[in-house]
């Protein structure tokens, strides 16, 4: 189906406790590269939810002072093994992700206040408090990695009405705390 060309490929696993000590090494290295720039650093999707199954992709979210002064650190970030890709279709965004076929870090930056880092971080926090509808979507992510094994656009796209749901119930969530 897939000769000769290399292809990513969709798989979910079961969750792995070193996740965790991944995503605090990877933060060092990258504080090492921005320093000052970052105000902080957050680990966000699958990967930060304890006990559901994950693309083992550790994302990172970071929160700058200005998200332009970013793209003096591109070097920086290619030298730890980062391909940068610029906003990546979400607007005021810096995305860069580490490994094009064997991904193992998203790092995606924005400019403090920016409304994307408490979406984020209010999925997150949901999840972890809900962990019915977390084993939810870990059902979806495990029928989509089969259905869309070759297809990450399939993938995301199938995950976008239940994370849209799950947007609006944490944000609601989130102003009753």
């Amino acid at each position: 189906m897939n000769e000769g060309r290399l292809v990513r490929i969709m798989e979910v696993v079961p969750y792995n406790s070193k996740w965790k000590d991944d995503y605090i090494n990877e933060c060092e290295k990258i504080q090492s590269i921005m320093g000052e720039e970052i105000l902080n650093i957050h680990h966000i999707g699958s990967t930060a939810i304890s006990g559901i199954y994950a693309k083992p992709v550790i994302d990172i979210l970071i929160e700058v002072k200005n998200i332009i002064n970013i793209d003096k650190y591109n070097e920086g970030m290619i030298k730890l093994g980062y391909i940068p890709k610029g906003e990546h279709g979400i607007k005021n965004r810096r995305f860069f992700l580490k490994g094009e076929y064997n991904r193992t870090h998203h790092v995606h930056i924005f400019e403090t206040e920016n409304p994307e880092i408490k979406r984020h971080l209010d999925f997150r926090d949901y999840m972890i408090a809900h962990p019915e509808d977390a084993k939810c979507y870990e059902e979806l992510k495990k029928e989509l990695s089969i259905k869309f094994r070759y297809d990450n656009n399939g993938y995301c796209e199938g995950k976008n009405a239940f994370i849209n749901k799950i947007d609006k119930k944490a944000k609601e969530w989130s102003e009753t705390r």
